[in-house]
């Protein structure tokens, strides 16, 4: 198992509560990929556009936890064919190429974060002890590289952490098409930091670099995996077309939340239920148990987090809308968990990419087994309108069944329809898809009193209607 060092960075609009948080977030992602976080370093900084992303007294600090200089060394840039290297120029980000020229400068400046430094020498046992430095936030392909130079061990973003994650966990080629999607769209850009500058003949264009032909094989890569995924992602769409009459409720909210476990409890099914975040990749669709009539699917859908990667939110749009196409959507929060506010509105936010924003919903504050008799209290009247419960609580797991029901049937009305004894199967189609109250027979046929919405009386009186006509002729 690999030692990892946290680094955490404090920007002025963020408060030292949000940070430590953040890290205690990234310390389970980091737990998630089987690494042990063994120490931590933090720095109040005015921006993180920085060519170095930590002063210089904490760069020192940092290389101690893995045997580093804590200086970044000179970058030997290799001559390259002219025009290759005007491409390569005119691909390169703007930002990067800034941040390089002021590497220099920015070292001088450093003076001015010295008293925000608190600079401590670590124990002798902790020095050298980690393997791999991981930054709880997005970083620039010149700001890895010169932090790598500084520490002399791999350095991982919070993004690099959470693809990581995704591909480990992608179970269907759906997902894992997605994540290779997100993974080559992150990768892409940081090949100028490991890519070699010599040309290389063989490419569309004489003198095409490595560097050149690398990248376009990636995109070339991406555009394959899209058209793959695209024609999955049909195949999808006529699920659930097919599934577009049936009553729908998608769990979606934090990961971690226990909407897995939630999953369980109102289907009965053999979910995976694991203490760990992004457990769940893939969509799962299963009947409410026992059944109801009509019968009530719940999907099970991927969980969110802070600074979830665009790519990431993009790739996953088709597994995402089973929340957009839902008939109800319960979200699921760790009520246990003190940021479980925040969570709530990166959920929201999701959400809101997805164009999910109107689909009704109800809040379910998860976990009350773990919350005292005061907080239980205080979070009733903070969210009235919520459902308290815990999934290891059967009664609980019983009231949000009845309470999902009756949302349902709060929507139908109480029709009478009756069916003559020469209309067959129609009687079986109306137990399939209507709750059934009461029913009557006479000499010519059964009168059945049923709770339905209007869409399905309709279907059955159209049905109804073709059966007679045809029987007719």
């Amino acid at each position: 198992m690999k030692n990892a060092v946290l680094v955490g960075i404090q920007l002025p609009k963020i408060s030292e509560e949000e940070v430590n948080s953040s890290l205690a977030e990234l310390t389970r992602l980091v737990t998630t990929l089987g690494y042990q976080v063994v120490g931590q370093v933090t720095q109040k900084r005015s921006s993180d556009r920085a060519a170095l992303i930590l002063g210089e007294g904490k760069l020192r600090e940092l290389a101690e936890w893995t045997g580093g200089s804590g200086v970044v060394a000179a970058v030997f840039t290799a001559k390259s064919h002219k025009a290759a290297k005007k491409r390569e120029e005119i691909a390169t980000n703007e930002i990067e190429e800034s941040e390089d020229e002021i590497l220099e400068d920015e070292i001088d400046e450093m003076e001015g974060d010295v008293e925000e430094e608190d600079h401590t020498l670590l124990a002798e046992e902790n020095k050298k002890s980690a393997q791999i430095v991981i930054v709880d936030q997005d970083l620039s392909p010149s700001q890895i590289r010169n932090l790598e130079s500084a520490v002399g061990v791999t350095v991982l973003d919070r993004t690099g952490v959470i693809i990581e994650i995704f591909s480990r966990h992608a179970k269907t080629r759906a997902a894992k098409l997605q994540v290779e999607i997100a993974r080559l769209t992150y990768v892409a850009p940081r090949l100028r930091e490991t890519g070699g500058g010599e040309d290389r003949q063989g490419g569309k264009g004489s003198g095409e670099s490595a560097l050149e032909l690398d990248k376009r094989r990636i995109r070339d890569r991406i555009k394959e995996l899209k058209l793959e995924l695209e024609s999955i992602g049909n195949e999808h769409e006529v699920r659930r077309a097919r599934r577009s009459q049936e009553i729908s409720v998608a769990l979606v909210g934090y990961t971690n939340a226990g909407k897995s476990s939630l999953m369980r409890a109102l289907t009965g099914s053999e979910v995976l239920v694991a203490d760990k975040l992004f457990a769940t990749l893939d969509t799962t669709v299963r009947l409410l148990y026992p059944e109801t009539r009509p019968k009530i699917l719940i999907s099970d859908t991927v969980g969110f987090i802070k600074k979830l990667p665009h790519d990431l939110v993009a790739s996953f749009k088709s597994t995402l809308d089973e929340a957009l196409h839902a008939s109800l959507l319960l979200f699921v929060v760790d009520a246990s968990d003190p940021s479980f506010r925040s969570q709530l509105e990166v959920t929201q936010n999701v959400l809101k990419e997805v164009g999910a924003t109107e689909v009704p919903h109800l809040l379910i504050l998860n976990k009350r087994d773990n919350l005292t008799i005061s907080q239980i209290t205080h979070l009733k009247e903070e969210f009235p309108d919520s459902l308290m419960i815990s999934t290891r609580n059967p009664l609980d797991v019983k009231n949000l069944h009845q309470k999902i029901q009756s949302y349902f049937e709060s929507h139908m009305t109480e029709e009478n329809i009756f069916i003559p004894y020469m209309a067959k199967g129609i009687i079986g189609l109306i137990r399939g898809s209507m709750r059934v109250l009461d029913e009557t027979y006479d000499e010519h046929g059964t009168t059945l009193k049923v709770m339905c919405s209007k869409s399905d009386h309709d279907m059955v009186l159209k049905k109804l209607s073709l059966i007679l006509e045809k029987d007719n002729e």
